[in-house]
Formats: C-alpha cells, structure tokens, sequence
C-alpha cells in the first residue's frame, strides 16, 4: 500500500552529503535492533549521524512501539515539537516507522502532515529511496507492505556497540496472545537460514566483536518454518565453535515452546551464558488460558527447576502482567505464590491497559486503575526483595565483567566503572591504585563486596583483587575511537552504547 500526500515543507534539499541524521528508537530489543539497519542505510546514502545536542539533525526517524502504553501519544507529543523546529530548518525531513507506522498508517499523516515518510516493519529497506523521493517530489510518502520485503539482516547496519551485538534469527510471531499486537504488525514467523546466522555472526567477531544476543519474537521456536523442532539447540551449539566468540546470549523464548534439548545446549555450550529471560505474564492458569498462553504454572516451574538443574548459577528474569481483564485477587496472589517460588534475578513488570486491535481490549471485567496500581505496587515490593535477596548472594563471588562504554549513574562521584556479569547483573566497579584501566570490551575479574537490589558493587583493595584481560572487543574499541576522533582512554569517555538488552526491576 502506498499513497502521497502535500508536504508543507518547500524548501530546498540540502546536499545528502552534508545532512545529518538521528534515529530515535521506541520499544523492544527488535525495534533496536531494526535502528541499527536504518542507521546503515542512512550512512550508505551518504548521511552523517548528528553529533551537535543544540541543533536537531536534518533526518530525523522514529521508529515507534505500538505495545507500550500511551505510545501514540508519546509520538505525537514529539512531532508535534518538532513541526516548529521544521518550519526554521529548511530541507528538514522527518520519518516515522516501525510498529505504531504499520498500525495506524494514514492516521499519521492526517494528525501530522508535516511528517515526510512513513514507512512500515516491513519494508525498513525503502527508507532511503522514500526520503529522497519526498524531497523530488516535494509531497510526502506513505509505504505499508502487508508482508516482508527484504528480511532485515540483508541491510546494511551501523552498530550500537563495537564490541556486542544483536543478530535475527526470525522475525514475525505466530502466537495469539490476546494481549499483544506484535503478530499483526510482524506478520507470521520467519526464519533465516542456519548458514546466513552464523555467517553474520562470524562477521560481527571478525569486527572485533564478542558477545553476541540471537533476536526473536520467539526465539525458541526458531525452525518451525523449515521443520525442524530442533534448530534453535543446534544453533546454540554452532555458535559455540566460532573462536573468538566469548559471550551467547538470546531473547525472548516462550515457555510452550521451550524444550530440554536448549537446557542441555546451554548446559553444554562453554559461551552461551547462564542467563534466561522467560516471559512469565501471569502465575493464574485461568488467566494464562484467557490469555492465550499455551503453558500453565506447574510447565514453566518445571522449566525453571531443570534449568537451575543444569546451571545452578543461572540469573532468570521475566516479564508480568498485572490486571488483565478478570483478573481477580485469586488470580494475582498466584501470580505472587509463582513469583515466590521462581525466584527472579529481575522483572519487567506491566500493569495491563487496553490496546486496540487486540482481543484483550474486547473483554469483559476491565479492572479498575487503582485497582491494578495497588497490586502492580505489591507485586514490584515482593520482586523488589527477591532482587535485594539474590544479589546478596553474590557477595563475596568472583565474577567475570565485561565493561561497557555506559557510566553508572554516580560514576563521577565514585569514579566507578560499570559491565554485566556472565548472569547479565549489573557490576560496578573501581580499579585500584596502580592497575590499567579496562576499555569498553575488556573483561575483568573482580569480587563482589557489595550487594545493592538492582546492581553489584565490586571495589577490590588492591591490585592482587583485580584481573584485567584486554580483549579483542577492547581493540576494536579503540579503533572505533580512533576513527571517530574519541579518546579510546578506558571506559569512562564517551562512546557507543552496549547492543545488549538491559533487565531493568520494572518498565
């Protein structure tokens, strides 16, 4: 589907050599990812990333979320500011993909008709072609495709993060949670080819790169397009003989789908981390039936039990969703009993809002506001402790922590430096008097002193307390800096952020 219409802004272009860009990105690990093959693309048609915080750039790209609450409005809020800033930037375009572009399409045009293109998940590939037809044609673009045009991993791609990345396993979804809008905005699963993964995997670690996240709508159902149950395991496995590669992680699995043989791959594979994200969404079975979610309780504590079996020191975290449609107090104090028992390093948890297009929006027994904040309150309290009492067990562990460029929040004060753990938990850390300073991508060994609910605090007394291993990633690091004119001194200057999901307590 494709269609024009009169765009407001009539001045002229600016040579695409001189333009500069900025992808603003809403959502999930998909959409970030997504925003690193629009930066690609952007770049390879000769755009610049926008480097000045005082001025907006000339190409300004949303790519938006359609699941988070109030995201539309988050959106028009946001163009809404940047139409005044376009009436004083001539040849400013503005773009809007992703999940909410593909939802709500001509909407987008009717409430801001200064937007330039609008483009859906499906076709990300055409962002340049779009830009530049709306500037010729000084009339702006809509292109929605119903299905996938060029899968995504085809495109070029401008990296977060030089040392850590993200690879696509399958795109698209073939579940029917009646909560969730994603499988009518990504279409049905796809996936790619065992060969074309690892390809691009090799290629990431020839770049300097070590660690490495496999992205899916449901990762572990990966195969099911070619027939074979079995692929995702053996996937995890491959990516355990590609030297150099240090660090496997994927996101996000559905508990129906998750079968024995991805515990043992994991158990068995030296790089694939001890780290799960396993979407829980609710602990009441009558919930879960009503949700559509082919699991029960006793399946997805069963799950948890034979991975802790094989990995006892594995972090497992989870997404929740409080106040679904029905939901009564019986429902939620099983939610809470599940919680209990699984014991999560960490949690998104959600309080449940209506999200048009799905089922769930059409239910009976909507819940009251205060009556899922009162119980989203005890739900992140009881999580809250869970986060404080695991992480207290860490005290006194050595843990490997691979550094990121991204500073701790009172990183000036505590002159700190911050990674993730093999279990993915936060760790900052100081360097004592008289050892090297990592660079993001550098893994050092340090022991947990102490124990914070939503992070690790490791200061080692001396220099016998701290081991640092400068990497291959570090190296890379220090190239990217070079190239980009940085400092490439440590991991507390300015630089690229982790291409790494983070696990915060709650969203």
């Amino acid at each position: 589907m494709s269609s024009t219409m009169p765009s407001p802004d009539t001045a002229p272009p600016l040579d695409a050599a001189q333009r500069s860009y900025e992808v603003r990105t809403y959502g999930c690990q998909m959409n970030v990812h997504d925003s690193e093959r629009l930066a690609g693309l952007l770049e390879q048609a000769g755009m610049v990333p926008s480097r000045d915080p005082d001025t907006e750039a000339d190409v300004v790209v949303f790519n938006t979320c359609a699941v988070r609450e109030n995201a539309d409005n988050k959106l028009y809020g946001n163009l809404g500011r940047l139409a005044h800033v376009k009436e004083q930037h001539p040849g400013m375009q503005i773009a809007v993909g992703g999940c909410l572009a593909q939802k709500d399409r001509e909407t987008i045009q009717r409430r801001a008709p200064w937007v330039d293109v609008v483009f859906g998940t499906h076709n990300v590939g055409s962002l340049p072609t779009l830009l530049e037809r709306a500037r010729h044609n000084n009339e702006a673009q809509l292109e929605i495709l119903e299905s996938l045009d060029v899968f995504p991993s085809t495109l070029p791609t401008k990296r977060d993060s030089v040392y850590a990345g993200w690879v696509s396993i399958s795109v698209g979804c073939n579940n029917t949670c009646t909560f969730c809008i994603v499988p009518s905005l990504r279409g049905k699963e796809r996936d790619r080819r065992p060969g074309d993964i690892l390809a691009e995997v090799q290629a990431l670690v020839d770049d300097g790169a070590i660690e490495v996240t496999l992205l899916g709508q449901n990762v572990n159902s990966y195969g099911v397009e070619f027939g074979d149950r079995l692929a995702f395991g053996k996937l995890l496995r491959a990516c355990g003989r590609i030297p150099g590669l240090e660090r496997v992680r994927f996101t996000s699995p559905h508990p129906a789908a998750f079968t024995d043989d991805v515990i043992e791959a994991m158990a068995e594979t030296d790089n694939v981390m001890p780290q799960l994200h396993m979407p829980l969404q609710s602990g009441s079975d009558r919930v879960l039936k009503d949700m559509r979610r082919s699991y029960r309780s006793k399946k997805f504590l069963g799950i948890l039990d034979r991975v802790r079996q094989r990995m006892p020191e594995a972090a497992i975290t989870t997404d929740i969703i409080v106040g679904f449609p029905g939901e009564t107090e019986e429902d939620f104090q099983a939610t809470l009993d599940v919680v209990e028992q699984s014991r999560f390093a960490s949690a998104f948890t959600f309080q449940y809002s209506k999200r048009p297009g799905t089922p769930a929006a059409e239910l009976a027994d909507q819940l009251p506001k205060e009556v899922v904040q009162e119980r989203y309150e005890r739900l992140t309290a009881l999580q809250d402790r869970i986060c404080a009492e695991e992480n207290a067990r860490q005290l006194g562990r050595e843990v490997e922590v691979m550094v990121t460029a991204q500073p701790g929040r009172k990183a000036e004060q505590t002159h700190r430096l911050t990674g993730r753990a093999r279990d993915q938990r936060l760790v900052h850390f100081s360097v004592p008097d008289g050892a090297e300073a990592p660079r993001p991508g550098d893994l050092v060994n340090v022991t947990i002193t102490e124990a914070a609910a939503f992070h690790l605090i490791a200061d080692p007394p001396t220099t016998a307390q701290y081991h640092l291993r400068r990497s291959r990633a570090g190296d890379a690091w220090d190239r990217s800096q070079a190239d980009s004119c940085g400092t490439g001194q440590g991991a507390a200057g300015q630089g690229v952020s982790l291409g790494m999901p983070a696990l915060p307590p709650r969203a």
